[in-house]
């Protein structure tokens, strides 16, 4: 099944990025080999520079508030605590254990939140994004927000990533517009209490493992579509 990738932006100055509609939402191809199509927004957001949804890993409720953003109690998918996890763990240290270490659709924000043919990105696609061979980064602007713009070298096509800030301990939302997280949809399984994130640190973009309850300032980022073009 050939999978596409939806990103953050619509258009470059000087660019012509090609986008498609669907399901009112809009995607753009970076001519990657996996075929992945990245949204030209975030999940939540109406436009590439907006940083939308506040989420913890595995919710699909956005976050309100934020004394929530590093409280257990609120996590969707524990009882109050990071060692009582109802659902994707494979250490009993933490709670039940199902082995489970990728979101299902009902835990999926994109798919819950745009429907059936969108899905939040592996650890492999953010990777592939990221890969020189395939894309080159530069710190930009869009929409008055600094953030990453991702280029292909295939075809020219874009995306852009904002640095949305991260909510530290429940103060508020700091370092916007310097810094930014993004869920993937996979745990890391060395300790369930985590989940892989796209990172925006030093204008550089990374992959490295969250809190899935401590990091949640504007990690949605991506969605991807599943269905075959």
């Amino acid at each position: 099944m050939k999978q596409k990738l939806f990103t953050l932006l619509l258009a470059l100055i000087g660019l012509t990025t090609m986008v498609c509609a669907q399901d009112e939402h809009y995607y753009v191809d970076l001519g990657l080999p996996s075929g992945t199509l990245w949204a030209t927004t975030n999940v939540g957001a109406t436009t590439p520079g907006e940083a939308g949804t506040l989420l913890h890993w595995g919710g699909t409720t956005g976050i309100t508030e934020y004394y929530q953003c590093t409280n257990w109690m609120y996590y969707p998918l524990c009882e109050g605590a990071d060692c009582t996890l109802t659902k994707y763990n494979s250490n009993d240290f933490y709670g039940t254990v199902d082995n489970k270490t990728a979101l299902e659709p009902i835990d999926d924000a994109a798919t819950q939140l745009w429907g059936n043919e969108w899905c939040m990105p592996t650890r492999e696609q953010c990777l592939e994004l990221a890969n020189p061979a395939y894309t080159t980064m530069e710190w930009a602007e869009e929409d008055y927000n600094n953030g990453i713009r991702i280029t292909s070298k295939s075809n020219g096509n874009s995306i852009f990533i904002p640095a949305a800030g991260v909510c530290w301990f429940g103060s508020g939302l700091s370092y916007y517009n310097e810094i930014g997280f993004y869920w993937t949809r996979e745990l890391y399984a060395d300790n369930p209490a985590n989940a892989f994130a796209m990172t925006i640190l030093r204008r550089t973009l990374h992959i490295a493992t969250r809190s899935a309850i401590a990091v949640v300032a504007c990690d949605l980022s991506e969605a991807v579509e599943v269905k075959n073009p």
